[in-house]
């Protein structure tokens, strides 16, 4: 499950295993497998992210943060 926002500022709680495909016209609309069409705040990259996010802590993968550029490492 992952939580977006409609486009009215009303957060809600979708099922990631439904969605189909995401459309940008320029808003991001979030198409599921039963036809349903969700208009959302989030741009599409976010709703990516929220959904691997979510199968990551599912699955109990650990999330791999960026390194940002010029930082010191611990090697």
């Amino acid at each position: 499950m992952i939580r977006l926002t409609r486009i009215n500022h009303v957060p809600f709680v979708l099922n990631a295993d439904l969605i189909e495909h995401i459309e940008v016209t320029p808003d991001t609309i979030v198409c599921l497998t039963n036809g349903q069409k969700y208009l959302v705040l989030e741009t599409a990259d976010e709703v990516v992210r929220r959904i691997v996010g979510f199968r990551r802590s599912v699955s109990g993968i650990p999330e791999v943060r960026e390194e940002h550029a010029g930082g010191a490492t611990n090697d």
